[in-house]
C-alpha cells in the first residue's frame, strides 16, 4: 500500500512471515487450561486489570471460571445490554468500536484504510450481488470487550459459510497496513433471510483468535477437523433457525471484528463517528421500506 512508513513496512513483513495459525492455536490452547483454584483469582483479576474488563458485568463470579478461555467468552448478567425497544430498530451485534458505516458500492466496502470486495468476504459471489448498494457496519472487539455476537434484527439462518484464511491482526495499523485484510482474514459468515430481506453478519477471526463458535449450530467450531487443514466449509438449513433480536450467533474465543450487510433499502444506519464505542443492544440504526 502507497504511504506507508518504514516501521508499518517493516511490520507488514514481519507478521507475514510469522507462522499465524500456529501462534493463534498456541494462544489458544494457553487460555483453555485450567487454572488451580488457589491461584485463579489472581490470574482472572490481573487478566481483567490489564485490558481494563469490567467484571461486575459478568454473569458468575470471578473464582467460577476456570480458564483464561472461559472468563473471556463469559455471558454477561441479565439486564447488562438491554436491547432497543422500538421494533425497527437495528441494533449492535457486538460490543467493541464502530470502525466504519457506508454504502456497499462496485461490489465493495471502502472506508478510511478499509477496502475490500463482498464476494471475498463472504465467498460467495451471488449473495455478495445482492448487497450491492445496501448497507454496512463494522464493529472491532478489543481484548477488553464483551466476545459474543448477537443478531441486530430477527431473522432465520438460511446457511452458514466458514472461509479459512490468514490471521493477521485487525487493529488500526494491521488494517492500514494489509490490503484487503477482512476479506483475506478467517471468517464466518451467517446468512439470514427476515423482515429487512437477506442479511449477513460476518465474524472476522485474527491471530490469537483460539477459534469460532456457533450458538445456533454444534457442527460449527473452527480450527478443528476439516477447518483445520483449510477447508471451505458451508452448509445450508432446509429447516433454518430462527434467531430473535439480540439472540446470541457466535462467540469468539479471543477476539476480532464482526460485519454486519444489508441489501439496499432495507436498513438506514444512524450517523456515527468512527472509533465511537458501542455496546451490543444499542440502536445503530432502523428498519426501511425495501
Amino acid at each position: 500500500m502507497d504511504g506507508l512508513s518504514l516501521g508499518d513496512k517493516m511490520m507488514r513483513h514481519a507478521w507475514r512471515l510469522a507462522p499465524q495459525r500456529t501462534l493463534s492455536e498456541l494462544i489458544g490452547w494457553c487460555s483453555g487450561i485450567r487454572v488451580p483454584a488457589a491461584i485463579r483469582a489472581r490470574v482472572l483479576e490481573s487478566f481483567a486489570a490489564k485490558y481494563r474488563i469490567d467484571v461486575d458485568e459478568a454473569e458468575r463470579p470471578l473464582t467460577s471460571y476456570e480458564s483464561v478461555d472461559d472468563f473471556f467468552t463469559r455471558r454477561l448478567r441479565p439486564g447488562a445490554r438491554p436491547l432497543d425497544p422500538d421494533p425497527r430498530a437495528v441494533v449492535a451485534p457486538a460490543d467493541g468500536r464502530l470502525v466504519a458505516t457506508g454504502v456497499i458500492r462496485d461490489q465493495g466496502i471502502e472506508a478510511k484504510n478499509i477496502r475490500f470486495k463482498t464476494a471475498a468476504l463472504l465467498g460467495d459471489a451471488s449473495t455478495a450481488a445482492r448487497f450491492e448498494g445496501g448497507t454496512f457496519q463494522v464493529t472491532y472487539l478489543s481484548p477488553r470487550d464483551y466476545h459474543r455476537v448477537h443478531a441486530p434484527t430477527g431473522g432465520r439462518v438460511t446457511s452458514w459459510h466458514h472461509l479459512p484464511g490468514e490471521l493477521f491482526p485487525v487493529n488500526d495499523g494491521s488494517v492500514r497496513r494489509e490490503p484487503d485484510l477482512f476479506a483475506r482474514n478467517e471468517r464466518f459468515v451467517s446468512v439470514f433471510s427476515g423482515e429487512p430481506g437477506v442479511f449477513a453478519v460476518v465474524m472476522v477471526a485474527a491471530v490469537g483468535v483460539g477459534h469460532i463458535t456457533a450458538a445456533y449450530d454444534p457442527e460449527v467450531r473452527t480450527h478443528r477437523g476439516p477447518a483445520a487443514l483449510g477447508e471451505v466449509r458451508s452448509k445450508s438449513f432446509s429447516d433454518p433457525p430462527t434467531l430473535a433480536k439480540g439472540d446470541e450467533i457466535g462467540i469468539f474465543h479471543l477476539g476480532s471484528t464482526a460485519i454486519i450487510l444489508f441489501e439496499p433499502g432495507r436498513v438506514a444506519f444512524d450517523p456515527v463517528v468512527p472509533g465511537q464505542p458501542i455496546r451490543m443492544g444499542v440502536r445503530v440504526g432502523q428498519l426501511t421500506s425495501a
